[in-house]
């Protein structure tokens, strides 16, 4: 059975205020760990297209790598 997302929120408002602070400190771990994964994805299909990474703190050099 598929839940609404408006049956969701009507049941949020029952919660005891403990319910709801763990809650939103679920949705809070959620959203982090998806957010983490999304930009670890980006990471890894940028790497298959651009091949390696150079890094570097040196201004200089980093004005010349987007030179190239």
């Amino acid at each position: 059975m598929q839940t609404i997302f408006s049956d969701v929120v009507e049941q949020v408002k029952t919660l005891s205020f403990g319910e709801k602070a763990e809650l939103k400190f679920l949705l809070e771990s959620y959203l982090i760990e998806e957010r983490r994964e999304e930009i670890y994805q980006n990471y890894e299909m940028t790497k298959k297209q651009e091949g390696e990474f150079e890094f570097s703190a040196d201004l200089n050099q980093l004005k010349r790598m987007l030179d190239k």
